[in-house]
């Protein structure tokens, strides 16, 4: 173990904070008081923590054993009068040291030395949705209530790799359980509550990459406050990013499609129908995804492009009959086919997007996406402005911010969908506020309409957010 003076003071940094100051006379003959470390020395000298050598000196520019640093850790273990910091700081160095402490007779039980490495994360939240279309003074609204539970746990493997997960358990209040809606004879299946594991991967973190396998996010890069306009959903496959400031990204594998809105592949039952040879038959199978992305992140000025295909017989002749849950075809009139002559298997989708930070809290950012597969609503667009925003935190600090989305049907396939849904276009604003410590609130409000057809359409979003 080649360390010197730098593994003592990183003890004394450990054992000092639970000191008031450092004001402990210096026994070593060979540690000048102007030295960068003196405090830090006397200090550890005094609480017992170094001892020296028999003829005053203190020697730190020679290279320590993890024996001799083991001996420095066990002093501080011993040591009761430390803070919670402190506390965690002398765990995560006893982990390190664990088998020499053995060795000196300070045993350090399996869950002491693991204590650091597994760590839950979690959060609940209370959803509000009202969404109302209309046509020729005909008004559709529906009202959601959903509680959700979730539980983040990450585990250290090694120096570069760790795996994560999530879990969410949903409630929805309309119905008191699982499920949004009830089946004709009120029956609710076999269980109540719905838990999902909606990640499960593995991270190796790396000088100049990271490297992810496993089932994870399904975000393309371009958000903000407005949602991400294409790819808001999960896939299972692998992926690698590389870079700082200019950030690229490869990823590939298979997705469901499931964003919590089911707006793909029919993960709400008979959404899309296929007209193919003479039949139709619902979807409700994965697609294959593979895509690419470059993103340059500068002190004032973001932008960056993106390229995402997916491949799946399920886009032949598709037409989507239903928003929202709802027929669209009974308000619109007609419904959106994915390609006109019924033969397109894929989706090529292109992807721009453009901001400026005017200063730390004020930024405006847009961005672009087309469907070079699709024949109808085959863009999408979004412009916003955002100012600050809430930190879990940080008390008392909040956000808002105003824009313009249009999700066209056949590009925005897993779009986020907190202010519009696919095939809709129009304003949004919204504010988010941190009420205290770990506890958010956002509300939005989306007016507009649809973007084939005369639909009118707003929309109501509140939400209530319990970190932990």
């Amino acid at each position: 173990m080649k360390k010197t003076l730098v593994s003592a003071l990183t003890t004394a940094l450990v054992v000092g904070a639970a000191s008031t100051t450092f004001a402990a006379a210096n026994p070593f003959s060979d540690v000048p008081a102007d030295h960068w470390a003196y405090d830090a020395v006397a200090q550890l000298a005094a609480d017992g923590v170094i001892d020296g050598y028999g003829d005053t000196t203190f020697r730190g520019d020679r290279s320590i054993t993890r024996y001799e640093m083991a001996q420095m850790v066990a002093r501080a273990m011993a040591k009761s009068d430390v803070n919670e910091a402190t506390k965690a700081m002398i765990d995560k160095l006893a982990a390190e040291f664990a088998d020499e402490l053995n060795n000196l007779g300070v045993r350090v039980a399996n869950l002491e030395r693991n204590a650091d490495m597994v760590k839950w994360n979690g959060k609940i939240e209370y959803t509000y949705e009202s969404t109302r279309m209309g046509k020729d003074h005909y008004t559709d609204k529906a009202n959601t209530d959903k509680e959700l539970f979730r539980l983040e746990p990450s585990a250290e493997v090694n120096d570069h790799w760790h795996v994560n997960a999530r879990l969410d358990a949903t409630n929805h209040m309309n119905t008191d359980s699982g499920y949004e809606t009830v089946t004709t004879d009120g029956s609710k299946g076999d269980s109540d509550y719905k838990v999902t594991l909606k990640h499960i991967y593995a991270q190796g973190d790396y000088k100049n990459f990271t490297v992810r396998l496993g089932k994870m996010e399904l975000a393309d890069n371009m958000a903000g406050q407005s949602g991400n306009l294409i790819l808001d959903s999960k896939y299972s496959g692998a992926e690698v990013e590389f870079g700082s400031k200019v950030k690229a990204k490869i990823f590939a594998g298979r997705t469901n499609g499931d964003n919590d809105g089911g707006y793909f592949f029919g993960t709400r039952e008979g959404m899309y129908d296929v007209a193919w040879n003479n039949t139709k038959k619902a979807l409700d199978s994965a697609a294959n995804i593979q895509g690419i992305e470059v993103q340059y992140n500068g002190d004032k000025l973001e932008g960056g492009i993106s390229y995402y295909h997916l491949g799946s017989e399920n886009f032949r002749g598709a037409e989507s009959y239903w928003i929202n849950g709802r027929e669209m075809d009974s308000l619109a009139g007609k419904a959106v086919k994915y390609s006109n002559n019924g033969n397109a298997t894929s989706a090529n989708i292109w992807g721009l997007n453009l901001g400026y930070h005017f200063d730390k809290n004020s930024y405006l950012h847009g961005s672009y996406a087309q469907n070079a597969k699709a024949d109808n609503q085959k863009n999408s667009w979004q412009i916003a402005y955002e100012y600050k925003g809430a930190e879990a935190a940080n008390k008392g600090s909040w956000g808002a911010w105003v824009g313009y989305r249009k999700l066209g049907y056949n590009t925005s396939l897993l779009a986020t969908t907190d202010d519009f849904e696919p095939g809709f276009q129009g304003w949004h604003i919204g504010a988010n506020y941190t009420i205290l410590k770990n506890i958010v609130l956002t509300a939005r409000y989306s007016q507009g309409d649809s973007i084939d057809g005369d639909i009118d359409y707003k929309k109501l979003f509140g939400r209530v957010e319990f970190f932990f």
